[in-house]
């Protein structure tokens, strides 16, 4: 390849605006690459911390036996907080001495249903920047083009005589800015429509799991067994 058509060469002579909007989105790839391993590895974690817990909220231990290990163990992880959350609502309820289960009930249900929203917001957390990294950086790509190929021409009109050899460095440097648009880009959308299809699937279990563990504490308030 000629020197002068390598892509670094092309980039160290780009105007220093088109040099500006490449740092721009290679600065959105790095910080879009560090969201997508980091949420990668907390949604791995936590779908396998609620599969895992599952199997021993159903294995038909006491939920006393289950709240005391989960606090021992500082288990914090997938259903643990959802479930923490009732258990020691319901606890509350019972030492307090109320004698209305559908209060208790409520009571229960509600402070479930904070930590079920409080923990699906920590798991979409990083989401709405991949979001707008995947949705810009095609344009700001776009916009270091068009300004690269505008001075490229003006720099053509300039001269008396324009050949090929003469376009294509200017033509060359404007396009990598839309490349590296594209490149920020394509990974930020990919992985912002799995991780959002995950932590709806993490939501709609936190949602039957709370509903199933209230079903178990109003038998027990009204008198069935845990």
């Amino acid at each position: 390849m000629n020197a002068d058509l390598s892509i670094t060469h092309l980039i160290l002579q780009a105007s220093l605006l088109v040099q500006a909007v490449m740092a721009i989105l290679v600065l959105a790839s790095v910080v879009s690459w560090a969201v997508i391993l980091s949420k990668r590895s907390l949604l791995a974690r936590t779908r396998q911390a609620s599969e895992k817990f599952e199997e021993r909220f159903w294995s038909g231990g006491n939920l006393a036996d289950l709240y005391e290990s989960v606090t021992r163990n500082k288990e914090t992880d997938g259903l643990v907080p959802i479930f923490s959350a009732g258990f020691e609502e319901y606890r509350r309820q019972q030492q307090g001495g109320h004698s209305d289960p559908d209060d208790s009930i409520a009571a229960v249900h509600r402070q479930m249903r904070v930590t079920h929203v409080r923990e699906v917001e920590r798991l979409e957390g990083g989401l709405a920047l991949l979001a707008t990294i995947g949705s810009t950086s095609p344009y700001i790509g776009l916009f270091g083009t068009v300004w690269g190929i505008m001075n490229a021409f003006i720099g053509i009109g300039s001269m008396k005589q324009a050949t090929l050899a003469v376009v294509a460095p200017g033509i060359a440097e404007a396009l990598i800015a839309t490349a590296m648009g594209l490149f920020a880009a394509i990974p930020a959308v990919i992985a912002y429509n799995f991780f959002t299809r995950s932590v709806e699937s993490l939501e709609n279990q936190y949602s039957t799991f709370a509903e199933e563990m209230i079903g178990i504490i109003e038998r027990g308030l009204r008198g069935g067994k845990n």
